[in-house]
């Protein structure tokens, strides 16, 4: 039969250094820790500082990094594979260790193990292109936000988004939408992003320019797509491109609601959908030079990845079960002007 062995704890440790300092033998310890005399002599000659003696926690340290194996990314390559494989393709952390659980393969691992595999590689490496890797592409965990100017008083006809429906507020049924741009570096360059909050699927449509005639003509024709009772609301923040709202209220009989003055996070799934995008399309990126087919692309992986706030399904999975009425792809949207 086996025999069972248990690791010293900082407490045992203590014993020992306090017991040897009295002058205690190795088999008076031993005795009093009820452990053999050979653990407490092996304890002792292993974990002793050269200059400094034995000393508890200089001891705890040493074994617990003689224990260490390395990350389970590292030691496990084909698990580290498919990781980064993940990531590159724009996948969080999150996600792919929820995706894991809920296809139940065998491979598993936290996002928090993956989060501190990148960190390790960026300090062991001194390579920041690590960075990258990750949903924000940030070398340091932490929250950045700023300030802009809000050009509420210059929209007619506003209302709050605080008088939006309830179930506009919990998700609990289609038809919910929010709206906003996603700008690039080069002037006039832009996205209308229109997000459905039950799926989170989201459509992404190419703009000439950022003018309010423009995106209440982009709106218009998205809208004048789906049937009455997949347009109920709609959310927006205070940018001047959507100041001509109440004629889109007015055509696609959809009741319109505007954030507070810089409080985003009130439309909340459409800036986690953007913040997502921007992994495939960041600021610099140049729309002239980018071919309508990989445009295309770009929304169909994004509809295509697993979330955490749908149990780890896709967008277009639970599309497709609630709005079975309302076959679509997300590339099958037309540019808009």
């Amino acid at each position: 039969m086996g025999k069972n062995y248990s690791h010293l704890t900082l407490e045992e440790r203590c014993a020992i250094a306090q017991g040897h300092a009295c002058g205690q033998s190795l088999q008076q310890i031993a005795a009093a820790l009820d452990r053999p005399t050979s653990t407490i002599s092996r304890e002792v000659n292993r974990n002793r500082g050269k200059k400094v003696g034995y000393k508890p926690s200089y001891a705890d340290e040493q074994a617990k990094a003689r224990r260490w194996r390395g990350s389970r990314l590292s030691r496990q390559p084909d698990l580290r594979k498919h990781v980064l494989n993940r990531l590159a393709m724009g996948w969080s952390p999150v996600t792919i260790a929820g995706r894991l659980a809920y296809e139940k393969d065998s491979k598993r691992i936290s996002h928090e193990s993956i989060y501190r595999f990148i960190y390790a590689e960026i300090r062991r490496t001194d390579d920041g292109a690590w960075r990258h890797y990750l949903p924000r592409a940030k070398a340091k965990r932490g929250r950045r936000a700023r300030l802009s100017a809000s050009p509420v008083h210059t929209i007619d006809k506003r209302v709050c988004i605080a008088e939006r429906p309830a179930s506009a507020h919990s998700r609990a049924e289609p038809g919910h939408w929010e709206a906003d741009l996603m700008l690039f570096k080069t002037y006039s360059q832009n996205v209308l992003v229109i997000h459905e909050r039950s799926s989170r699927f989201t459509v992404f449509l190419h703009q000439a320019n950022k003018a309010a005639q423009t995106t209440l003509s982009s709106l218009d024709r998205f809208f004048a797509l789906l049937p009455e009772a997949l347009r109920k609301t709609i959310a927006f923040d205070n940018g001047n491109e959507f100041a001509l709202h109440y004629k889109l209220a007015d055509a696609a009989n959809l009741d319109t609601f505007f954030c507070d003055p810089h409080s985003p996070w009130q439309k909340g799934g459409i800036e986690n959908a953007i913040g997502r995008m921007r992994r495939m399309l960041p600021t610099s990126t140049d729309l002239k030079t980018l071919k309508p087919k990989d445009f295309l692309k770009r929304a169909i992986i994004f509809n295509h990845t697993p979330r955490k706030c749908l149990d780890f399904q896709t967008p277009a999975e639970v599309f497709s079960k609630l709005l079975l009425h309302f076959k679509c792809d997300s590339t099958r949207w037309p540019e808009a002007g």
